[in-house]
């Protein structure tokens, strides 16, 4: 097989690296403001089918418990069915998306590398080949990278354990003894329809929930992208707005409550053959507790592996960051990373970007005319 490295690349304006909410936001505003599918931009995504991480969600998840999606830009996403898969409802969206505003988007198209090419280029290796852009807006996400933190003992666990990404569902858990780890959203939604399926369910949390039973303002709304906004300007590693926020107490939760399926325990010092026990439980915690399942609904990061061969990383451990453009490399663009890690926070970032790649271009054109 031909290395596509050894080939000559293909030249655009800009490559967007991710077709999801964030990538087709970006495309959007690329083809809006004068850029040329192909010449101008294309759009790589990993998939094989339009929906982003969406059509990977457990089966589970239906339109009537999502936490929220927002349109993309120029198309109203028509409420569907409450019932129906949110795996099915969202990628569908998307696809109309796709169709309807001619975006070019190539999949599936793996991308290995961002790298430093000649002539002013950034070069992007996939598997399809490689484009020389003249910038580029990562898209990609988290779904491809599950966090799953360390606890001594794991190896030694003899039942099953799984992150939510893989979760397939409640049927298979019924009459399990089932431990669900994390204190989001998802972990919630997990435990609590696990807990109605019919399995023995025990909550354990890092840190104790936050339940906020306010309405949430645009102020404390900007309060909260500007904490997480202020992480990525001094190169920490981005916290997630859903977490900043706190838990929403909707009527589920308020049902689970009172049925005593969030009675929560702290987290486990070490996960045993049968289960997982504390060190130095409470007065009245258990010392253990036995499990046949271990899930760990415990977030994603970001998938940025790619990008790895620009050497961005800032001692503390993320990327410096000035809005959405990389500090070490204006070129690049992360979109969907930090206080944009949302559906309407990827919308504003996608146009935000295209907004500085447009002036970014055109200050090149004016040095190359006055040369």
């Amino acid at each position: 097989m031909t290395d596509p490295r050894t080939t000559d690349p293909r030249r655009t304006d800009v490559v967007v690296i991710g077709a999801g909410q964030a990538g087709l936001s970006s495309a959007y505003h690329l083809q809006r403001t004068g850029f040329e599918p192909g010449t101008g931009y294309v759009v790589l995504d990993g998939d094989r089918a339009p929906g982003g991480a969406w059509q990977h969600r457990w089966p589970s998840l239906r339109m009537a418990t999502v936490n929220g999606i927002f349109d993309l830009p120029g198309m109203a996403f028509e409420p569907p069915a409450p019932q129906e898969r949110a795996s099915v409802a969202v990628p569908r969206y998307f696809a109309e998306f796709e169709k309807r505003f001619g975006l070019a988007v190539r999949r599936p198209v793996a991308v290995s590398a961002v790298r430093y090419g000649p002539q002013d280029r950034l070069l992007v290796d996939s598997d399809a080949g490689t484009w020389a852009a003249r910038a580029v807006i990562n898209a990609t996400g988290t779904w491809n990278r599950p966090f799953w933190p360390y606890y001594p003992g794991r190896e030694t666990f003899r039942g099953r354990q799984l992150h939510a990404a893989a979760y397939p569902g409640p049927e298979q858990f019924a009459g399990k003894r089932v431990v669900v780890v994390g204190a989001g959203i998802t972990a919630i939604q997990l435990l609590t329809e696990l807990a109605r399926a019919g399995a023995a369910t025990t909550w354990v949390t890092r840190r104790a929930p936050v339940f906020r039973d306010e309405p949430f303002s645009r102020e404390y709304g900007r309060e909260v992208v500007a904490a997480v906004d202020r992480r990525v300007r001094a190169g920490l590693v981005p916290q997630s707005v859903v977490s900043a926020t706190g838990l929403p107490v909707t009527g589920a939760i308020l049902e689970a409550q009172r049925d005593g399926v969030l009675n929560r325990l702290p987290m486990f010092d070490r996960i045993t053959p049968d289960g997982v026990a504390w060190d130095t439980p409470a007065p009245g915690e258990p010392q253990s507790v036995e499990a046949d399942v271990i899930l760990w609904c415990t977030g994603w990061r970001a998938a940025l592996d790619h990008l790895a061969p620009l050497r961005l990383r800032a001692p503390g451990g993320g990327i410096t960051m000035d809005g959405t453009r990389v500090v070490l490399e204006p070129r690049l663009h992360l979109v969907g990373y930090g206080p944009s890690a949302s559906t309407v926070g990827a919308n504003r970032a996608g146009r935000e970007a295209v907004r500085e790649i447009r002036q970014l271009l055109a200050a090149d054109a004016d040095v190359t005319v006055a040369a």
